[in-house]
Order: structure tokens, then C-alpha cells, then sequence
């Protein structure tokens, strides 16, 4: 078995282990959502999040890992086995696809973007000037 078949064989369960993640995600956050699970920092003063809700963060959070899984496999095959313009173009436009729906899906999760920092309880509390 030479180098390429091994890259091959390693993106290959990278896949399977995205898919696996997402799969297993969904199917275990139903119990976990109508058993009431509800995230250990919730914004001061937020009710508790339906079972509704609670399933969609759930869900939203394996698929993310998911996403990334899938990420990682693309990027092994790609620049490992067939680096080439054509491949490497194709792996631009798949990350950007995948990174706008992780980026969708962090908004749905926590309701800001990634890049926006987490209001803290100090700051929640002071009225605006």
C-alpha cells in the first residue's frame, strides 16, 4: 500500500466520521432535549429554552462538528493526494460553502457571530448611557 492509497483511506473515514458525528448527534440529542438539557451559560435574565429549542442547539452543534470532519477529509485528499489548480479550486469552494453554514449555524445556536464576544453579566446589567 503506497502513500496515496494510505491519504485515500485516511479522508475516506474522515467522512465517515463526519457523517457518523452528525448522525449520532441527531439521533442522541432527542433524548437529551426532552429530558430538558439546557446550556450551562444561559444569557442573564434568558428563560429556559424549550425542548424544541434545546433539539435544535443540540442538533446545530453535531452538525457543526460534523461540518468540520468533512472540512479536514477535503483538505486531506485534496492537498496530500492531487494537488493540482483544479482540485485545490474546488476545495476553496467547498470550504467557503461549508464555512458560511458553520457560520449560519453558530448564529442559530447562539445568536451572535463567531467573532462577537459573549456579553458578560456586568455588561447585561448596567443600563445604557
Amino acid at each position: 500500500m503506497d502513500f496515496q492509497h494510505i491519504i485515500e483511506a485516511v479522508g475516506s473515514y474522515m467522512d465517515i466520521a463526519g457523517v457518523a458525528v452528525m448522525v449520532i448527534g441527531a439521533v442522541v440529542s432527542i433524548p437529551m432535549a426532552i429530558r430538558g438539557y439546557q446550556p450551562q451559560r444561559l444569557p442573564e435574565g434568558a428563560e429556559r429554552l424549550s425542548v424544541y429549542r434545546s433539539y435544535r442547539q443540540l442538533l446545530g452543534r453535531s452538525i457543526l462538528l460534523g461540518l468540520e470532519l468533512l472540512v479536514a477529509a477535503d483538505i486531506i485528499r485534496t492537498v496530500a493526494v492531487t494537488p493540482t489548480f483544479e482540485s485545490v479550486g474546488v476545495l476553496a469552494i467547498i470550504v467557503l460553502i461549508r464555512t458560511f453554514l458553520s457560520f449560519s449555524l453558530e448564529l442559530e445556536i447562539t445568536g451572535r457571530w463567531p467573532w462577537q464576544k459573549q456579553p458578560t453579566s456586568s455588561a447585561a446589567a448596567s443600563p445604557a448611557g
